[in-house]
């Protein structure tokens, strides 16, 4: 190396900790580092103070725990910056699976080992803010967590020419304070997760990776550590196994941000109240719909109940293959849990109708218990696909009375989904032999057929064979909804 690149690297050296130096002695000031402010007159010398910021009173930035959208893609985000030859390490993995990462890093970490910092960027990878220090936002005034913020993004542009949109705390937790200094210094938000893998408990790294593929949905963010675990470099591949087996895809934060949406409010949207408590419903009227008469040779498949992003992308896949429209009865708590897949369902075609809540017993509720669970039902229902669900209500274990009937009417779902064509699918000791010989046997013209969507069953093995045997029976597939409205309508006409 010659003398003057000599110069220039201990010159660029030096300007990076003279950069640091600056840092810490404002973070000293702010009471951060050490937990003290910074010496005043009694020290015999005098200390500029630093201007303390005024809590802001605009709108909170927007927090994301996940991203709204039914496409098959999810990000991958770490948090914290371990040493050298693991970030290496983790890099190389990355790239030796294609996979586009998101890395939240510590701004004092960007400023102590920038190159790492650098390499990230380098290899086509996002680098967003984890705060100066990685501290409990908890226990700072809005003053320090603005500080903490902000002097992370100044450190990541300074030393990268990146600009963090982005934060996070290091647990993921946070006061209102985060969000609302967070869209202070005009960030896009506020960024939280909902695939932990908890490889802060030491999980192997086979753990790790079953972990993801158990929970692994559209739209999900997965969070992991770099200077925790050292078996996260290792799990790399058995998640972008899992990725890849479901068929979906790793993206940036960023990307996978752009490519969604905002959920509205429950109350902006139409149909939301459509259900309603009513406790005058003795004279209410229903009808239980077990199959429906027609002339045409037209079924209706549902399913029920609800199931991993794994399984019910798979039907989903399957009948799109096949071209056949399904309705989907929803049990709601897992909807609640995943509002993706329920919108992906809508997305293809598919109507989705109310399964409950809890998925009861109904006639082990009173009426008033039974209308609150299924109202809660339709409003999870409606949030999740961001507009009215066909108004079917299917009871589980397709147990009704008068009684619950008539309550249930009264509520705003007067027709009642039952069918005439069943074959156990949910219980796993059923084959695929037996969900196809059952179906293919009691199927007629207007059937209702019932099928699950849960995992571990051999309903998604069936699935190709019924729909293939019935379309060469001559069979048609509609919805639910719509061959009721035509039978409906037949009905006028020979009035």
């Amino acid at each position: 190396m010659n003398k003057d690149s000599s110069k220039t690297r201990m010159l660029h050296l030096l300007t990076r900790m003279t950069g640091l130096l600056l840092t810490l002695a404002l973070l000293g000031g702010c009471g951060h580092f050490g937990g003290k402010q910074a010496p005043g007159d009694e020290a015999g010398g005098s200390t500029a103070a630093v201007p303390k910021v005024e809590r802001y009173t605009g709108e909170k930035s927007r927090e994301i725990p996940f991203v709204y959208t039914a496409r098959k893609e999810l990000a991958l985000t770490f948090n914290g910056m371990g040493d050298k030859a693991t970030m290496m390490a983790l890099i190389d993995e990355l790239d030796a699976h294609g996979i586009k990462a998101t890395f939240f890093l510590p701004g004092i970490r960007v400023a102590e080992e920038p190159d790492i910092a650098e390499a990230i960027l380098s290899r086509g990878h996002e680098i967003e803010n984890n705060t100066l220090n990685q501290l409990d936002m908890n226990q700072l005034d809005y003053d320090q967590i603005y500080k903490e913020i902000k002097l992370a993004n100044d450190v990541i542009k300074r030393e990268t020419g990146a600009q963090p949109r982005y934060v996070r705390t290091r647990s993921g937790d946070y006061p209102d304070e985060v969000p609302l200094a967070a869209a202070h210094l005009g960030m896009k938000a506020v960024v939280s997760y909902n695939i932990n893998p908890k490889d802060r408990n030491m999980q192997s790294a086979e753990e790790i990776g079953e972990y993801v593929t158990r929970f692994i949905s559209r739209g999900g963010i997965i969070s992991m550590n770099t200077d925790v675990n050292p078996e996260v470099i290792s799990s790399i591949k058995y998640i972008a196994q899992a990725v890849d087996d479901i068929g979906y895809q790793l993206v940036t934060l960023d990307e996978l941000v752009q490519h969604g949406g905002v959920r509205k409010p429950l109350e902006l949207i139409p149909g939301y109240d459509a259900a309603r408590m009513n406790p005058d419903y003795q004279q209410a009227k229903y009808e239980l719909v077990y199959k429906v008469n027609t002339n045409k040779k037209e079924v209706a498949l549902t399913f029920d109940d609800f199931g991993s992003d794994k399984t019910v992308t798979r039907i989903l896949d399957i009948l799109e293959e096949h071209d056949v429209k399904a309705t989907f009865f929803l049990r709601a708590k897992g909807v609640e849990s995943n509002p993706n897949l329920a919108r992906a369902m809508v997305e293809g075609g598919h109507d989705v109708a109310n399964h409950s809540y809890s998925h009861p017993v109904v006639t082990s509720l009173t009426p008033e218990e039974l209308q609150k669970d299924v109202v809660k039902a339709h409003q999870v229902i409606t949030e999740a696909i961001q507009q009215q669900p066909v108004m079917l209500f299917r009871p589980p274990t397709g147990v009704v009375d008068d009684e619950r009937a008539k309550a249930l009417a009264a509520t705003g779902y007067p027709a009642i989904a039952m069918y005439d064509v069943t074959t156990l699918d949910w219980d796993v000791s059923n084959s695929a032999d037996d969900i196809v010989n059952g179906v293919m046997t009691k199927t007629q013209r207007g059937s209702v057929i019932l099928l699950h969507m849960l995992d571990d069953i051999h309903t998604i093995e069936a699935l190709p064979r019924v729909l293939e045997g019935l379309k060469n029976k001559g069979y048609t597939f509609v919805k639910m909804a719509d061959m009721m409205q035509l039978q409906d309508k037949a009905a006028m006409e020979m009035e």
